[in-house]
């Protein structure tokens, strides 16, 4: 069982308060992925659900049972931070079993719950090794195998990633995601990267000064945003918003569109000028200046030969932009 429940949770320092009352249900099983700028108090949540931080007020309840004032190592969590946090001098496998030594479990059923996590992390080879023989990935893939082998309810990862290289971290996303269908167990992960998130979570929360913006699916963020600020955040380049009379003609405030939702149209609304054209093989964005509308972020096919200074003419796809008010509500 991994079920977490936040109820009314706060969280204040001083005068600050970081964390405005907050509710959220995560489910049993579920790969939850806190999402949003830095400073918007994803760490802190993290932080407050696994017990490194006291709540201010509300309830935290975990698999039914009220955890709100549980010493971390009570809550049945395991937590996996940025930094690797792994004993240079010792090697892999009594890395792996420490929280296992520290439990004072026996020597035979330390091995056996070893042998299996790096087993699962393939890690197997490197049992023997010190962390300094190994590459970045695969000491992250020890912090991790240290945390399998306590079982947990639900495990949390504080942004496990982000001192990986761009391709490690695709490898180790993969990795995370394929551990999280292995052993079925609820995990929460806080990312700032839109990209992370909209590829490994069943469920996001998009988190913007301490509130809740949007719970969804990452299809449903992606195709319903509820507002401007989720809008600009999920969807990789972010969306274009068009204001001023362009937006008037669809009766709103601002008028939103993606960038893969732009196409080369012979008769399109839209004639600018390319400013910046970026070739990346398959895709070519584009950085268009239309008069009377600002600047499009255009994605097209890499095949399109178009180049700084070329004039296009664009337009929506039918039934892909987006409405919001005064207020940044999607209509």
């Amino acid at each position: 069982m991994g079920q977490i429940s936040l109820s009314a949770v706060t969280k204040s320092f001083g005068d600050v308060n970081v964390i405005p009352p907050l509710d959220l249900q995560i489910n049993d099983g579920e790969f939850v992925v806190f999402v949003g700028p830095s400073g918007c108090g994803k760490s802190t949540l993290l932080r407050l659900i696994a017990g490194l931080e006291d709540i201010s007020s509300g309830k935290i309840l975990i698999d039914g049972k009220d955890a709100t004032d549980a010493a971390p190592a009570e809550r049945g969590l395991a937590m996996v931070f940025q930094s690797y946090a792994l004993y240079p001098h010792m090697s892999v496998r009594k890395n792996i079993a420490f929280p296992l030594k520290m439990a004072k479990l026996s020597q035979a059923e330390q091995d056996r719950k070893v042998e299996n996590a790096a087993r699962i992390l393939n890690l197997s080879n490197y049992l023997d090794r010190r962390p300094g023989q190994l590459s970045g990935g695969q000491r992250q893939r020890v912090a991790i195998g240290r945390a399998i082998v306590r079982e947990p309810a639900a495990f949390l990862f504080d942004e496990p990633l982000s001192n990986l290289d761009a391709a490690l971290r695709v490898t180790m996303r993969q990795e995370i995601s394929e551990l999280h269908q292995t052993l079925k167990t609820t995990m929460v992960y806080v990312t700032h990267d839109q990209v992370e998130a909209m590829t490994m979570a069943d469920k996001i929360v998009v988190l913007n000064a301490g509130r809740i913006e949007q719970v969804g699916s990452p299809l449903e963020l992606y195709r319903s945003p509820r507002n401007l600020f989720v809008a600009g955040f999920i969807g990789s380049p972010k969306m274009n918003f068009i204001t001023g009379a362009e937006a008037k003609k669809h009766n709103c405030d601002t008028l939103g569109v993606r960038p893969e939702h732009v196409e080369v149209q012979a008769d399109g609304p839209w004639t600018g000028v390319v400013g910046l054209a970026e070739h990346l093989g398959s895709d070519t964005f584009l950085k268009v200046n239309v008069p009377g509308v600002g600047d499009l972020t255009v994605r097209v096919s890499g095949e399109m030969n178009l180049h700084h200074g070329d004039q296009v003419t664009l337009g929506p796809q039918s039934g892909k932009l987006y409405r919001f008010d005064a207020n940044g509500m999607a209509l």
